[in-house]
């Protein structure tokens, strides 16, 4: 193996590495949505606030730590979202009022998960490897996400237990802040390209494109049904008769197929059509949504719709970053996998927040269900127009004339 191969694994799975770290801490914050409200006296609704308020300012942050790492190195973006997430994590330990939660878990964290996620890790991913290999080397490091939640989700439950969930809160910011040494061996930043586009004009170029609104769109929904289903399916198992622990066990489920989902999805985009596969995705998302409102919940029922639900989960990610990169070129990436990751944390803080609020309107997650359903069908006719070619020689015939 040569060293720029040596070099090109180590990116990928110290990449992947933090993904799983980030992504997995993230989900566990539905285990403490119970015990924290007991002993605050805060409602579902408190802290379905304080999620979406995460998932909202890790959406508008990502814009901005994306252009962090195009313009000053990834390397420096990934320590200062790691030390933010486990100060975020610290000071919701800390928390005694609904401001401090809000503060905490939901500005600190959210700021931290910028740096150490997908639209800053991915790029990187994608850089280091060959063409050929891009679209592979991102659905592994998206399965490392998925198997974060796979492995963290149950330690957060064993955690809980073993500590209570103030210790948990500790030890889980030990993990949050693992990302700041590993942000040395992922530093660099795109070369600059000789009469290549500003970073302006790349974002302008983007804007006017229909494809850039309708990857947003769908992007969306994606946020939707993951920040819905991450933080209250385990309230919803708890309600239908089924113990706490089987809706972390379910969770984790969702992550280790989601392993098999994330790394076929890339390793599929890099032979398929990646729009075709998304509207695919989002299809099957609305058929498993259906079999848990159809089907009287039992333990079976909730682990075969956590696996089929797992087989969808984060596989939009490689195809939909992925096609940024196919479309708009890898040089702001970061910047641009920010901007359309906006639109999957609108989507995030809506489908947290909505599910809180019908919950305490109505005393089910019934209408959240349907609402979900709905709209993974509007998600895969978004994905259908997308125009998957390059513009990247439009942009250089568009510089050459200036």
């Amino acid at each position: 193996m040569s060293e720029s191969q040596s070099v090109s694994l180590r990116t990928v799975w110290l990449g992947t590495f933090v993904v799983l770290l980030a992504m997995g801490v993230r989900a566990t914050f539905g285990l403490f949505m119970q015990p924290m409200g007991l002993e605050h006296g805060w409602g579902r609704d408190v802290f379905s606030m304080a999620f979406a308020l995460q998932n909202l300012v890790w959406g508008i942050s990502s814009i901005f730590m994306g252009m962090l790492a195009d313009r000053y190195g990834s390397g420096r973006t990934i320590a200062l979202g790691a030390f933010l997430y486990a100060a975020g994590m610290i000071g919701t330990r800390l928390a005694t009022d609904e401001a401090s939660l809000y503060l905490t878990a939901g500005l600190l964290v959210g700021l931290g998960q910028a740096g150490t996620t997908f639209p800053v890790i991915l790029p990187v991913v994608a850089r280091s490897v060959p063409m050929a290999y891009r679209s592979t080397a991102m659905g592994i490091a998206s399965a490392g996400g998925s198997m974060g939640q796979f492995l963290i989700v149950p330690a957060g439950q064993l955690l809980i237990s073993g500590l209570d969930w103030t210790g948990a809160l500790w030890a889980l910011s030990l993990f949050a802040a693992t990302g700041i040494p590993m942000a040395y061996f992922l530093r660099g930043k795109p070369g600059a390209q000789v009469g290549g586009q500003s970073l302006t004009a790349a974002i302008r170029q983007a804007l006017r494109h229909p494809s850039f609104h309708f990857l947003a769109g769908s992007y969306f929904v994606c946020g939707f049904h993951t920040a819905f289903i991450t933080l209250h399916l385990p309230a919803f198992v708890a309600d239908e008769g089924l113990q706490a622990s089987q809706g972390a066990t379910a969770i984790a489920l969702i992550g280790l197929f989601n392993v098999v989902g994330s790394f076929y999805a890339g390793k599929l985009g890099g032979k398929y059509s990646k729009k075709r596969l998304l509207a695919a995705m989002y299809g099957l998302r609305a058929f498993g949504m259906l079999l848990i409102l159809a089907m009287p919940l039992s333990t079976w029922v909730l682990y075969v719709f956590a696996g089929w639900m797992g087989l969808f989960w984060l596989g939009t990610v490689p195809l939909t970053q992925g096609l940024i990169g196919q479309i708009y070129g890898l040089r702001y990436a970061a910047t641009l996998s920010g901007i359309v990751f906006l639109g999957h944390q609108v989507g995030s803080f809506v489908g947290v927040w909505l599910g809180g609020y019908l919950y305490a309107s109505t005393g089910n997650y019934d209408l959240m269900w349907w609402i979900g359903i709905a709209l993974a069908l509007i998600a895969a006719l978004l994905c259908l127009p997308v125009k998957e070619q390059s513009l990247a020689p439009r942009a250089a015939m568009a510089n050459a004339a200036s």
